[in-house]
């Protein structure tokens, strides 16, 4: 998988307990008007998720033809119909099917990003910046979010919370943004840190202020976890508890982005028994755990789960599939209208296929991630299309994802 080079950090990185903390002396406040409390949650899946073998359109006459192996029941396991059938979730991730089951939980199928090539440096670019195609943008379209939120009662000090060692694109940006990464070192002494904030305080308060901030994040953090199974759930599963233990606090972050590393499938992706399946059962885990450790601010919360691109629609001869177009995302939430697949299905004869190979596109994902914008936290059509996507004048926001 290609890296992506995101901007460094401009200013100064602590390390303080034991987690990673950074921050911007220029954090806005950031409020919420009247009861609502929403919290926007990103999880980005890095390396182009295979939206057949997530979400399987088992009634399309061609699917079991053109997957073969790939196509989800072939190993013998069973898949979770949605609906009426027509579509069908991974047997690994059972706990989202108990959210769309309550009807938290909701697929968009056939969708993707306006980049139609297959590098996933570019990808992932455009998926984060949210421009129309490939840039050198030192600004995200989530960090542009944050500072696009209207006034309200409820001020909050922390405008995004990055899950991770840097800062991706997606929050770059000048919000504040504070971020969160478990390591295995040492914690420091309370004491120590706190010295040092007093020492640098005559001298430079931005310092000072930083090294205090981090000291309560790492106080915050306190009892996070760490002993979870072993694989990518263990690795998957704390970055979700550690966001969920940022974003339940009063006076923390309402904006965050997770990424989830591992989703390029090449060879042998196993949808059934191997390296996929237990990628989804570790997504599955994750986004449970997230929900759990939320609490009562479920209730005003929506995860959206995204990826750069799709995958081919039929395996390669390693027995994996290659860069693709289409693809699936998945919001869910307690103020997520779910149960449903949104989809406008293309079909899966060769015919209808992104230039003969791919699962076409047919729902931009601008629209959705706008919908959920508009509605859950109050941004105006004309904010999102000048501001937050701009050039985007005509993609219209989806109505209908949040209750």
């Amino acid at each position: 998988m290609e890296r992506c080079n995101y901007p460094a950090l401009s200013r100064r990185r602590f390390l303080v307990g034991s987690g990673v903390f950074a921050a911007w002396a220029t954090m806005p406040k950031v409020g919420f008007a009247g009861a609502r409390d929403p919290r926007f949650v990103v999880v980005i899946l890095r390396g182009a998720l295979d939206g057949l073998a997530a979400v399987a359109p088992i009634g399309d006459p061609n699917y079991r033809s053109l997957r073969g192996a790939l196509a989800l029941g072939e190993g013998g396991r069973e898949v979770l119909p949605l609906n009426d059938g027509f579509f069908a979730l991974n047997d690994a991730m059972p706990k989202f099917d108990a959210y769309f089951a309550r009807r938290q939980a909701l697929v968009v199928h056939a969708a993707a990003t306006p980049y139609r090539d297959r590098s996933h440096f570019d990808g992932q670019n455009v998926l984060e910046s949210g421009l129309d195609g490939p840039s050198g943008t030192q600004s995200g379209w989530l960090n542009r979010v944050a500072t696009a939120l209207p006034a309200g009662e409820r001020v909050r000090t922390q405008s995004g919370l990055a899950i991770g060692p840097t800062i991706p694109l997606i929050l770059a940006g000048p919000a504040g943004t504070l971020t969160w990464s478990p390591q295995n070192f040492r914690p420091a002494r309370e004491d120590t840190a706190m010295r040092l904030a007093s020492l640098y305080g005559e001298t430079d308060h931005e310092l000072a202020k930083l090294l205090t901030e981090g000291l309560v994040t790492d106080g915050m953090m306190a009892g996070t976890p760490f002993d979870i199974e072993k694989g990518p759930a263990r690795s998957f599963r704390i970055m979700a508890n550690g966001a969920a233990k940022l974003l339940a606090q009063e006076d923390g972050p309402r904006l965050a982005a997770i990424s989830y590393e591992g989703w390029d499938t090449h060879v042998q992706e196993g949808a059934d028994h191997g390296r996929l399946a237990r990628n989804l059962t570790a997504l599955d885990l994750a986004l449970d755990d997230l929900a759990r450790g939320l609490g009562p601010a479920w209730k005003d919360t929506v995860v959206a789960v995204v990826t750069e691109f799709g995958r081919t629609a039929w395996g390669n001869g390693g027995g994996g599939t290659d860069h693709g177009t289409g693809t699936t995302a998945f919001l869910l939430g307690g103020a997520v209208r779910g149960g449903r697949v949104v989809a406008d299905w293309p079909g899966l004869r060769e015919a209808d296929l992104h230039e003969g190979r791919d699962l076409k596109p047919t729902t931009d994902l601008r629209a959705v991630l706008k919908g959920v914008l508009k509605d859950h936290l109050g941004l105006s059509e004309k904010t999102l299309a000048r501001e937050i996507f701009p050039d985007s004048i005509g993609v219209r926001p989806m109505a209908g994802l949040v209750a």
